[in-house]
């Protein structure tokens, strides 16, 4: 039997791993090192530098992990910190140290998204950190965490650490551990900046590159030439007509990943969509869904979800929307046609798309060919989904509340949801969904942040009114003003609401309330009841004397 994993083992224990490492390899089913594994696995256990180009999923976790596991000595300090761009990432690897380690090493996997306290909590005694540069830094940053015992440090898909903006994050991550340590850098892409970086953090590093796991002759690109108005149709056809085990549709925004996902479980295609904007435990929950393959074979992203993620058995890509950076297009696509299996990347163009699509042409080594446009039936698509559909620009941030509240937003069919008011109990529908432990207001009892008088009478029904009152008298306290020019003569001045485009308004000079018929001054004379109407506003906007600016008094 010892004979028998012995030759079954040789090419890993040529690489100068221990025989404990070894039978936790056999033991999971892996028995032959990748083209990654085999440069790099001797290269760390020599405590080299390395600068590796690899694409995801050639096995480099393996690569750097196996020195991490042979070295380390738990002493419950961080003595190896890897550094990864999306949580999703951070989870796969900190999981698959703690299957190599067979448990022996507490690894813990810190990323934003989640209770920072919680996180604190189980990085008590941590020997191994995985985690992205924000999260870590934040700890850092609370003296949650040192770094000073840290022996390795690993850059994973560390290109797209930089695409993400993270540069100043990792290096003031890189400033908090020791120089003298052994640093490993790992990127699908080794740019110009990449280089300059990997000099300025690494000693001395050994280059070391693979070719890319896609079988290119294994892999079909074609595209489609589509009407504007027929893009989601063409995808739903080519997803009902294509024989695919696991596809993945890739889009450039939140939005479009939500709407192409909501509209195909609305036509009875079971699809879930994955991108930054989840919660993270929706996300892990949607992938484990998708790697599992029994219930969800089609998978809506963003390309968070083309790189790092290991995702195997991917038959199709449809890309809804083409990439803005040509090396997408490459990450993308390169989920499929892996280990000898067939794959298959559909390329969906409408007129928008022509530009990033003749960037991918020139810039990329690719062929893809485009094939004749089948007939089309158009569905029905639906384009509000509340909260996450994101489909009123930039008011969604408001929940899709109108900044007048009262006035008629003219939005059409506003997708309203069932609530009861906090203040009087009854049932009412507000326009956005509700947050468990956040009561909301109905019409009637609802007061703007800016009034500190409930008392006013006029409630919400008032709401033509514009934020006026019908008094016209009583206290302003801090209600908002705004700046406009009196219809009248023609002066700046401030009113307590909002101008509208075709309809003037009067200073408070001008002013004539509608039941007066009357401008003479002395009728709102200071014993004419309206003096104090404006008592309560900010007296620096009014005349000398200390009057405010909405005294309807006489001119003083």
């Amino acid at each position: 039997m010892q004979n028998k994993m012995t030759d079954k083992m040789k090419k890993f224990r040529d690489l100068g791993l221990s025989e404990e490492v070894l039978k936790t390899l056999e033991s999971m089913g892996i028995d032959t090192p990748s083209e990654i594994q085999e440069k790099a696995i001797p290269l760390a256990l020599e405590g080299r530098d390395i600068l590796g180009a690899s694409k995801t999923g050639s096995g480099k976790t393996l690569a750097f992990a196996s020195s991490i596991i042979e070295k380390i000595i738990p002493n419950t300090s961080v003595q190896a910190i890897i550094l990864t761009p999306t949580r999703e990432l951070a989870e796969q690897v900190a999981g698959a140290i703690k299957n190599f380690s067979k448990g022996n090493l507490k690894v813990t996997a810190v990323y934003g998204g989640v209770d920072i306290m919680g996180q604190t909590r189980k990085m008590r005694g941590t020997d191994v950190l995985v985690g992205t540069p924000g999260r870590v830094l934040d700890h850092l940053n609370r003296r949650n965490l040192r770094l000073d015992q840290v022996k390795t440090l690993v850059l994973d898909e560390f290109d797209r650490m930089l695409d993400m903006g993270f540069v100043r994050d990792v290096g003031q991550i890189i400033d908090a551990c020791p120089k003298d340590r052994q640093t490993m850098l790992f990127s699908a892409t080794i740019s110009n900046d990449v280089d300059y970086l990997a000099a300025k953090y690494t000693n001395n590093p050994v280059e070391v590159s693979v070719e890319s796991i896609v079988d290119h002759s294994m892999l079909e690109q074609v595209f489609y030439d589509v009407p504007d108005g027929l893009k989601f149709s063409l995808l739903v056809k080519l997803l009902k007509d294509e024989d695919s085990h696991l596809a993945m549709v890739f889009c450039s925004t939140r939005r479009n990943a939500d709407f192409v996902a909501a509209n195909l479980n609305n036509l009875g295609i079971e699809a879930k969509a994955i991108h930054g904007g989840l919660e993270q435990n929706k996300r892990i929950r949607v992938l484990n869904e998708f790697n599992d393959s029994k219930n969800l074979n089609i998978l809506v992203c963003t390309d968070v979800a083309a790189r790092g993620l290991d995702i195997k058995d991917v038959t199709h890509i449809y890309n809804f929307d083409m990439p803005s950076v040509t090396s997408d297009y490459i990450h993308r696509i390169g989920r499929t046609a892996r280990a000898g299996e067939a794959g298959k990347a559909i390329n969906i163009l409408a007129s928008r798309d022509y530009e990033a699509f003749s960037d991918i042409l020139n810039r990329e080594n690719v062929e893809i060919k485009q094939l004749e446009l089948p007939y089309i039936e158009r569905v029905n698509i639906i384009t509000d989904f509340g909260k996450n559909g994101r489909g009123n620009g930039r008011q969604q941030n408001s929940r899709g509340r109108d900044s007048g509240r009262g006035r008629d937003s003219g939005r059409g069919n506003r997708e309203m949801f069932d609530a009861v008011c906090k203040t009087c109990g009854k049932a009412c529908q507000v326009p956005f969904k509700p947050t468990q432990g956040h009561g909301v207001s109905c019409s009637n009892c609802f007061v703007p942040k800016d009034s500190n008088d409930r008392s006013s009478g006029r409630g919400r029904n008032d709401s033509n009114s514009r934020g006026r009152d019908s008094g016209r008298g009583q206290s302003s306290g801090d209600r908002e003003m705004f700046d406009a020019v009196c219809m009248k003569c023609n002066k700046p001045c401030k009113v307590p609401f909002k101008p509208t485009q075709g309809k003037g308004v009067s200073c408070s000079n001008c002013f004539i309330p509608k039941d007066s018929n009357s401008r003479g001054r002395d009728s709102r004379g200071s014993s004419g009841g309206r003096s104090s109407g404006r008592s309560g506003g900010d007296s620096s906007r009014g005349r000398s004397g200390g009057s405010s600016s909405y005294s309807r008094g006489g001119r003083r």
